[in-house]
């Protein structure tokens, strides 16, 4: 082994004794030469007694050493076995915590937030750089052309693909076939797939050879479903696999995407829109590239490499150094004779030439080596492009020219120490890695990463965003609110129709049943993708063009029309009904909720029942437990009877339909409810039915009112009364609520055997001067109740209703609302209260206002609060007074809550994306709508105005700790929902699904017991069935019966079993904590051939999603066994027993 010559030479042969035979030592030293002999010949052996020696001593005077955490960790560290994780114990540690040496608590904690001006880098400082840092290891640039082709946003993406993107994509090929030297980057796959479809064979053939040139507020489960069609539609038709993550114009990011980017097999993430303060602070400590980690993780396996860009924008005036002025002139693409907008600075581009490129060069790279002094390596990337870029030849052609030319002087010139060139995010995270690993870069006591060394690891998320001064993006978190809701109610439909197609292809293996599903098959690939383009960041957020929110709309209702078709039909297959003609003839089932139109509320069909006779209502369960619920269905008459599918009476109760209106609120119309028992993934049917003898009719509820304005005529048949007193109470078996009655709104919260807890309802309105992106409120919200409203209760032995229609300064009321409580002993339902907002913020008196309602509760939180990420996790937030108001609201896709130390909590859960904030000690506030006359200048061009009538629904939960735990408000970790919070939310977010017989039948003729039970036995409580489906429909038939043609995808779901009391009822029954096999999941269905796969179904090597070989090797026995928080794929095939 050879020594290096670092060490002062070869130090083995300086400590031997000389071998010359010539030398000769005096006699007198001869004892001594022996020894000094014997000591030199045993060097090693006395060294390594005396090292034990010494340890042992240590050993014995300090005890075990604790174990010293290096970031000199393997390459191979991030694949180590997880431990096993215990449910046990503590409500929040279940494998311990993500040590990281970042957190975005921790940032914002550190930051004063003062907005300084730096100079030419306004929103930084002057930077400037020795000139020495590139002597050892020069500096690398990798240029990064791309074109970012919204779909969607001031033109609909049918009119941006015919208009630009095609001409772009077409240019792009022509253009990088002159050139090998030339890249660029792609990144929507909706255009791309598009063009796929239009253009010749000659330039699909001419883009697969360029390929290598290439790169490629939503809810978790659309998030999943959006990447993995892209994903599956590229490696199918390309044979492309991606990697890389492009993401430079969502506004804010989720840690729930760097996890599911992690578990799709992506190595390395890119993202631009970031707090302006966060990104200074990261940069003047060189982080702005780091491994993110999910807090949660103690064992680095969803460690995912991030580059974080520093400036202002992607355009080229804000990525090639920090002085933006000079940058502007090297997008050749704004000189004289193009339609870009000239640079604001003054100072153009020019053509590069023999005579001017050593002067543009040097000044090109001053500002790369300024933006290289921002990172830690001497690798450097540099976006080229900007919005809709690249669109003809003549532009491209422009930028590749002059680059090269300016490439080509630089890398002529050793004296620099800077090659450059053009490259692909591929390009760049290879050399940088690559960098890293053969330099330290590492600073001391830094924890790191496995996965890439040199770099910082960071946990949180980037919300809420701010690109300059108080602009805070947070207005978008509620813009367009009605679509917001479509799109949850498409995704849940999506996701039950994929479970009903898989049921009907994995149970029935007709021909009919085949045929069926696959003559259907288009139209769900058209619903996956309409979805998809959906979570694009103007779409989802609502920040878009009028017109184009219309198309995004259209889209949406288009393919909720076709799922519903398709579940009214394939309810008769799976209950054995009929098989023949299902994908000809006409459904003997509709739904029983339905929409006229795109942008119309949806509304119940109302049930016509002719004496002695019954109509059948069939439920689909999507959920993974059996289910008991009350259910209600509308219907034109009182008298009616409720009895199962063997005919035994159910009771029921009924009570009028109301309107949203101040004095007429009653339609003539009444309301059954039933409690109704659905099995797991099943089916069950009910009979409504006039005549039937030896049952109980529906009992009328019992109907209470207080109004000073108007007088109200008591409906038949039932009997009314007046609200007596200042508040009014209504109670279940688990809570008893109190409200104000001159105001209708909720007081109290009263759990039984419990002291009331305080939530004090109040609606507000902000005056406010932002647009569809930013929240820029006028001060705080005004309260806009006053006394003296309408208020109705309704109590009946399954449901008890509070309804307001409350006097405001408008004739018309912006709002409404029901407060409803169920009686239910052991079901979910009974725990929750539901709160239905009817809001109307559609007249000109609204103009510039933002409603919210905000409960004022008496739970000591110190303004610190929980919000949901993508409905995947939770992320702690504290409300900063350095702060302004806007930003500190928070994304709130679907859960909020705040918790005291002693344990009591309040928790509002959400069907629909909306915006929360807890500006006091105790307060919970969530946006409902807003309203906008102005543009807020971030490129849209208008405001807000398209306003919808719309109700949004929460479940409100209090709940009180039965184990201690931990101080919430001094803890920087996210706490978890309870047990109990995760089954309101999947009973709210996934709905059971009611159809309709189209036609009544004559009592007389008894239909045989009609019910559907797909699983041996309910999953466990904490195990979510995220999708199953067949992935590849229009392809199932020609695939093998050898091959793994259906996808499930279970979530484990943590929890915080300090309060698990509640989430424990007679339908949760069992925890995840054992291993699931899915050979014996479904019942008369055989499950086989199971493999473990990425959540995009690309890889099944569980090291390139950061798993080890164990979970693959567990997977084809058939026994899952999931880690709290993981979200795992698996191929399998059915086929009937």
């Amino acid at each position: 082994m050879a020594f290096s010559s670092r060490r002062g030479g070869n130090w083995a042969q300086s400590i031997l004794p000389s071998s010359n035979p010539k030398s000769k030592q005096p006699r007198k030293s001869k004892r001594r030469t022996l020894v000094k002999d014997f000591i030199f010949s045993n060097f090693f052996i006395i060294g390594l007694i005396i090292s034990l020696l010494f340890f042992l001593i240590v050993l014995l005077r300090f005890g075990v050493p604790k174990p010293i955490t290096t970031h000199f960790r393997t390459r191979t560290s991030r694949f180590r076995k997880p431990k096993k994780l215990s449910l046990n114990g503590s409500s929040t540690i279940f494998g311990g915590f993500a040590s990281v040496d970042l957190t975005t608590k921790g940032l914002y904690d550190k930051i004063e937030f003062l907005d300084v001006d730096g100079g030419a880098w306004k929103q930084g400082w002057s930077v400037s750089y020795r000139g020495d840092e590139w002597d050892n290891e020069k500096l690398k640039v990798f240029v990064v052309p791309h074109s970012h082709n919204d779909p969607g946003w001031k033109l609909t993406v049918e009119e941006y693909y015919d208009r630009q993107s095609r001409h772009i994509l077409d240019t792009i090929v022509e253009t990088l076939s002159k050139d090998p030297r030339r890249k660029f980057i792609w990144e929507e796959m909706s255009y791309l797939e598009r063009w796929w479809r239009d253009t010749t064979d000659v330039m699909k053939e001419t883009f697969i050879n360029l390929v290598e040139k290439w790169a490629a507020n939503s809810h978790y489960y659309a998030i999943i479903e959006q990447i993995a069609e892209g994903n599956m539609w590229l490696n199918d038709t390309i044979g492309f696999v991606p990697r890389n993550n492009w993401a430079i114009d969502p506004f804010g990011y989720s840690s729930t995407m760097a996890y599911l980017l992690r578990r799709m097999g992506f190595d390395n993430m890119l993202i631009q829109r970031t707090h302006y303060e966060l990104k200074k602070e990261l940069a003047w400590h060189k982080n702005l590239e780091y491994v993110w980690r999910q807090s949660w993780d103690a064992e680095e396996t969803t460690d995912i490499f991030v580059h974080m860009m520093p400036f202002y924008s992607y355009d080229i005036p804000h990525t090639c150094g920090p002085e933006p002025a000079i940058c502007c002139q090297f997008d050749f693409a704004r000189m004289q004779g193009f339609v870009y907008e000239q640079c604001p600075w003054g100072q153009y581009p020019v053509e590069t030439t023999q005579e001017n490129v050593q002067e543009r060069a040097l000044k090109l790279l001053d500002q790369y080596k300024k933006k290289s002094t921002l990172y830690r390596t001497n690798t450097l990337l540099v976006p080229l492009g900007d919005d809709f870029r690249y669109i003809n030849v003549e532009e491209a052609e422009a930028q590749f020219r002059n680059y090269q030319m300016l490439f080509d002087y630089i890398n002529s010139n050793p004296s620099l120490n800077t090659e450059a060139k053009f490259g692909t995010l591929e390009d760049y995270f290879t050399v940088v890695r690559d960098e890293a690993e053969r330099i330290n870069y590492s600073s001391p006591g830094v924890v790191g990463s496995g996965l890439v060394e040199g770099f910082p690891s960071l946990s949180g998320d980037f919300f809420t965003y701010a690109d300059r001064q108080q602009d805070y993006w947070s207005g978008y978190y509620v813009s367009r609110p009605f679509f917001k809701a479509v799109d949850r109610v498409l995704e849940q439909t999506l996701r039950a129709t994929e479970m009903m197609v898989a049921l009907t292809l994995g149970c029935c293996r007709r021909a009919h049943c085949e045929k069926f599903a696959m003559a259907f098959s288009y139209k769900l690939t058209a619903a996956r993708r309409n979805l998809a383009l959906f979570q694009h960041h103007d779409g989802v957020t609502g920040t878009a063009k009028d017109h184009v929110v219309m198309d995004y709309g259209t889209r949406m209702h288009t393919s909720l029309q076709d799922l519903q078709i398709f579940m009214s039909k394939g309810i008769e297959a799976l209950l054995g009904i009929r098989y023949d003609k299902l994908d000809q003839s006409p459904s003997q089932y509709e739904p029983a909720i339905v929409r006229s139109k795109y942008d119309a509320q949806p509304v119940h069909k109302v049930i016509s029942i002719r004496d002695g006779t019954y109509q059948s209502v069939v439920f689909y369960n999507p959920l993974e437990q059996t289910r008991e619920e009350v259910v209600m269905v509308v219907v034109d008459r009182p008298d009616i009877t409720v009895v199962d599918s063997n005919m035994t009476c159910v009771q029921s109760q009924i009570s009028p339909e109301l309107r949203y209106h101040n004095s007429k609120i009653f339609t003539g119309k009444h309301r059954v409810y039933w409690k109704v028992l659905v099995p797991a993934m099943g089916l069950e049917t009910y009979y409504i039915s006039n005549g039937f003898v030896g049952c109980e009719k529906a009992e009328p509820a019992k109907l209470k009112l207080f109004s000073k304005a108007s007088s109200v005529t008591c409906p038949s048949p039932y009997s009314c009364g007046k609200i007596e007193g200042d508040v009014a109470e209504i109670e279940n078996q688990h809570q008893k609520l109190t409200f104000n009655v001159r105001y209708g709104l909720l007081q109290k919260i009263t759990l039984k055997n419990s002291s009331p807890s305080i939530v004090n309802e109040e609606v507000g309105l902000y005056a406010s001067s932002g647009g569809a992106y930013l929240f820029k409120p006028s001060g705080e919200a005004q309260p806009i109740i006053e006394g003296d409203g309408l208020l109705l209760i309704s109590e009946g032995p399954l449901l008890q209703e509070v309804f307001s229609y409350p006097k405001t300064a408008w004739d018309k009321s912006p709002i409404s609302h029901s407060t409803r409580i169920y009686n239910s002993e052991d079901a979910v339902q009974g725990f929750v209260v539901e709160k239905e907002y009817h809001v109307e913020l559609i007249d000109r008196h609204f103009n510039d206002r933002e409603l919210i309602v905000r409960y004022k509760t008496d739970v000591d939180s110190k303004k610190v609060f929980y919000s949901d990420l993508n409905g995947f996790q939770m992320s702690r937030r504290e409300t900063y007074d350095k702060i302004p108001l806007q930003g500190n609201y928070y994304p709130m896709p679907s859960l909020a809550f705040i918790q005291a130390s002693n344990g009591r909590r309040f928790s509002v859960h959400s069907r629909q994306s909306l915006g929360v904030a807890s500006l006091q000690n105790g307060w919970l506030e969530i946006m409902l709508d807003r309203r906008l006359v102005r543009d807020d200048g971030r490129g849209l061009g208008q405001g807000v105005m398209d306003n919808r009538v719309m109700n949004v629904v929460f479940h409100l939960t209090v709940e009180s700790n039965i184990s201690t735990t931990s101080n919430s408000v001094s803890s920087s970790y996210p706490l978890n929902p309870s047990l109990l919070s995760h089954r309101v939310g999947s009973h709210l977010n996934y709905p059971l699904h009611a159809f309709i017989s189209k036609k009544s039948q004559e009592l007389s003729v008894k239909p045989p017991p009609r019910s559907f039970s797909p699983l041996a036995t309910p999953l466990p409580c904490d195990l979510h069935i995220v999708n199953f489906k067949v992935p590849k429909p229009l392809k199932f038939l020609q695939q093998p019966h050898e091959s793994s043609r259906f996808v499930l995808i279970l979530h484990r779901r943590h929890y915080d079993s300090s309060y698990c009391r509640k989430g424990r009822s007679s339908q949760c029954t069992r925890l995840a904590n054992d291993p699931v096999n899915l050979f014996s999941m479904f019942k008369d269905i055989t499950a086989s051939k199971v493999k473990a796969t990425s959540l995009n179904l690309l890889h099944e090597d569980p090291e390139i999603i950061g798993f080890t070989e164990q979970f693959a090797d567990v997977a084809q026995e058939g026994h899952v066994s999931i880690s709290p928080m993981e979200i795992q794929a698996y191929r399998l095939e059915l086929r009937p027993q």
